[in-house]
């Protein structure tokens, strides 16, 4: 067999190796290109998800400022509140022990002179009159109110009334 026809051969069965190569590289620039495609249209996608991410982080920092002066606000009225509450405990105690002075001081006067009634002062006895020569009387009455309006007492309760003097004492 001569050289010439080995090589012939040679060449011609590289050549069918070349073809089916060329063949195969083919078709994968073929899918490339499909998936080039595709990879286009994941790139736009990815472009507009992240204008829509900027957008939301945007959103999302000014939502964080309007909660952070709300939260500022809300700190600033618990403060106040929590002030306001500790001033109203104070009136109160202070109000509370008007009242239990009060009381004492009425538990005290009421020790000292049983006859009487809080509030009401007891009538003097009556002069006897002239000339007469009439025994003085051994009953008095008690049940002249202090100077007090009458419009106070209207359906209010002993503790109320208690309560409304401390007051006007205190104040």
């Amino acid at each position: 067999m001569p050289y010439s026809l080995i090589l012939d051969l040679l060449v011609a069965v590289l050549l069918v190796v070349t073809i089916g190569f060329a063949v195969i590289l083919n078709k994968r620039l073929g899918k490339l290109r499909g998936e080039r495609r595709s990879l286009e249209k994941l790139a736009a996608t990815f472009g507009e998800s992240t204008v829509r991410a900027e957008e939301g982080i945007k959103i999302l920092l000014h939502t964080t400022e309007v909660l952070q002066q709300r939260l500022d606000q809300a700190q600033a009225l618990k403060d106040d509140l929590a002030f306001l509450i500790e001033r109203g405990d104070r009136a109160a105690d202070n109000l509370e022990n008007l009242v239990r002075a009060t009381r004492d001081t009425g538990t005290a006067e009421s020790k000292a002179k049983p006859d009487s009634q809080p509030g009401r002062q007891p009538q003097p006895d009556p002069a006897p009159a002239a000339g007469e020569g009439e025994p003085l009387r051994a009953t008095r009455d008690f049940e002249q109110p202090v100077d007090q309006p009458d419009d106070e007492d209207d359906g209010k309760s002993e503790a109320e009334r208690e309560l409304l003097k401390a007051i006007r004492s205190a104040g």
